[in-house]
């Protein structure tokens, strides 16, 4: 599937330098970054996407006695640096530089730091589901385990069931599927590759657009899930089961 219709910029959770006045936009495998101003390094990208080159001709580096200063953003005089001395304020983007006026702020994560990440682990969402929205999920396989289970609920609906299993008849397979008036709907299984391993750790991202679930492990995009139940603000339930050790969650809302 073209996924360029995804977002643009980085992984949730990295603040990445912002134009003035505009958030930081993620992006999804197969969309290119945004090229950058000068000075700015360039945006991470969502997991296999290679990163774009700066601003043409403008490399990112201080100067030094008797070499041009580099170009500045609009009003700010160049200032060339010398060894030792404290870097002035300069360009939105560089790193530990005071940012052009305008970034909207990443929202806090929904998970209470001082709830117990035991299983079966179960999250309100009050918001439901919506465009944007990112759920992270970082955890460790066990050494015997058989599946686990993560689940996106509307009341007794399952909206979405994903349900990696390390041994079916001798197979490894991601099972997607979803409940509806208790009735489940066909199988979803192909899949490019099964990325969990038993005893190791994995960093599940779910990725919700208008269309569909995206979702990516251990940085790299694994599959879609066109959406079945359709009232997204009604999905309000995450729930984590079965062979696992947990050991965060997190939820975002991506600008």
């Amino acid at each position: 599937m073209d996924l360029s219709d995804a977002l643009g910029g980085s992984w949730p959770g990295q603040n990445n330098p912002q134009q003035s006045g505009q958030p930081n936009q993620p992006t999804w495998p197969g969309q290119p970054n945004q090229p950058t101003w000068p000075g700015q390094p360039s945006n991470p990208t969502w997991p296999g996407q290679p990163n774009q080159p700066t601003w043409p001709g403008q490399p990112n580096q201080p100067t030094w006695p008797g070499q041009p200063s580099q170009p500045t953003w609009p009003g700010q005089p160049s200032q060339p640096t010398w060894p030792g001395q404290p870097s002035q304020p300069g360009q939105p983007g560089q790193p530990n530089q005071p940012s052009w006026p305008g970034p909207h702020p990443p929202t806090a994560p929904q998970v209470s730091p001082q709830r117990p990440l035991t299983l079966p682990y179960d999250q309100s969402m009050p918001r439901g589901v919506y465009d944007k929205l990112l759920i992270t999920i970082l955890g460790h396989v066990k050494p015997n385990a058989k599946k686990f289970t993560v689940n996106l609920s509307k009341g007794k609906d399952i909206a979405f069931h994903f349900n990696p299993r390390f041994d079916e008849y001798g197979t490894k397979v991601v099972v997607r599927n979803s409940l509806v008036g208790s009735q489940w709907g066909t199988e979803e299984r192909n899949c490019p590759g099964f990325p969990f391993v038993a005893g190791q750790p994995f960093e599940l991202k779910i990725l919700c657009t208008n269309n569909e679930y995206k979702v990516a492990v251990n940085k790299s995009h694994l599959l879609e899930y066109r959406h079945r139940i359709r009232d997204l603000h009604m999905i309000t339930g995450l729930g984590i089961y079965d062979d696992i050790t947990l050991t965060a969650v997190n939820i975002e809302t991506l600008h």
